[in-house]
């Protein structure tokens, strides 16, 4: 049987797959990949691999490349179905680069990769520009990545999102519990939001049971934001500053991310074994501020004390340990980088945990 011998043509179109809308998409795309480009980019959208030249790290002595993996969760649950794409593209830019540099690397380029049920160029757009704007925040070039088109797998109008990060710092400069000490300061970033992570409880305890005009009204609680605007706002990203101050010399010790698990499943990855994180929260730490929208989740899921210290960041995006002596210069280095941090706790003798005064 040869082809033309079948009784009816069934193109990749037939099937649910549009390589012309692809086409389409690519071509949305590459003015924000363009807004991205940094030093040792080769070339632009359309290679089999994405070329990064390593030359840009001849200067170093011992670079070392750190990666990081990482999606959004089910925020996009919400993103999509208030159809807001953008802001989900930071976040996934948000998780990678910020994991990257609590090792004190600078990230040098991240790769996306997108399912979609069906392929629409605008909401394609929509989320590029997303990860783009945060590539420029993180100070990371959007080197590459994939559009996946999943007919009869996932609904039209549902996606989810993957990134990949990669960094580099010099092996002497690396960050984590080999230089933490006793009596060092803890010092907190302020987070934007819940950020990206625990949605899954955020939904089953308050959004799945609301309709759109609840999620939409503006809210008194939330300073006149709605739900939908408070549950949505990206993850701050922390990496360009922070690779700023580091590359300045500011004598930091580690650096914590404060993603899934809150600060109790995350502080205590920066601790050595005879350590622990004393974390002083009363409620009136000056500059540590909750935000609101943290506060009526855990109320709506009516969550214990330790359940929501070890779920959400509770106001705390990144955490970081210096010594006390050091305080006063690593806080003025953050605040040139237009960081408010605020001290959170000390580092006490222990066993490797987070424990709250």
């Amino acid at each position: 049987m040869t082809f033309e011998d079948a009784p009816r043509e069934i193109t990749y179109a037939d099937a649910g797959v549009d390589t012309t809308e692809g086409a389409r998409a690519v071509d949305a795309i590459k003015d924000a990949v363009a807004r991205t480009k940094r030093p040792g980019v080769l070339e632009g959208l359309g290679g089999f691999g994405c070329l990064f030249d390593g030359a840009v790290l001849s200067e170093m002595r011992h670079p070392i490349l750190v990666s990081s993996t990482d999606g959004v969760g089910t925020k996009l649950a919400l993103a999509q179905r208030f159809g807001r794409p953008a802001g989900v593209g930071q976040d996934l830019v948000a998780m990678c680069a910020d994991d990257v540099v609590v090792c004190g690397a600078e990230p040098l380029f991240f790769l996306d990769y997108v399912a979609i049920g069906k392929l629409e160029a605008p909401v394609m757009a929509k989320i590029v520009d997303g990860i783009a704007t945060g590539c420029e925040l993180a100070g990371c070039a959007l080197i590459g990545g994939e559009m996946a088109e999943h007919p009869g797998v996932m609904a039209p109008t549902d996606y989810d999102l993957a990134g990949f990060c990669v960094g580099v710092v010099e092996k002497e400069r690396l960050l984590g519990p080999a230089r933490v000490r006793e009596g060092d300061v803890i010092l907190g970033l302020p987070s934007s939001g819940i950020h990206s992570n625990g949605y899954s409880l955020v939904r089953a305890a308050l959004t799945d049971a609301m309709d759109d005009e609840e999620l939409l009204e503006p809210r008194a609680d939330l300073g006149g934001d709605s739900l939908v605007d408070a549950l949505l706002t990206p993850t701050t990203i922390y990496a360009k500053p922070l690779v700023c101050v580091l590359a300045a010399g500011a004598p930091i010790h580690a650096l914590a991310h404060i993603t899934g698990g809150g600060i109790t499943e995350n502080l205590d990855r920066i601790l050595p074994k005879d350590l622990d994180a004393k974390v002083d929260w009363g409620g009136g730490t000056p500059g540590w501020r909750m935000p609101p929208v943290i506060g009526l989740v855990c109320e709506a899921a009516q969550l214990s004390v330790a359940e929501a210290w070890k779920t959400f960041n509770m106001g705390v995006g990144m955490a970081l340990a210096c010594a006390s002596k050091d305080e006063v210069e690593v806080v003025a280095a953050l605040r040139a980088q237009g960081l408010s941090p605020f001290a959170i706790g000390r580092v006490v003798k222990g066993s490797g945990k987070v424990v709250y005064a």
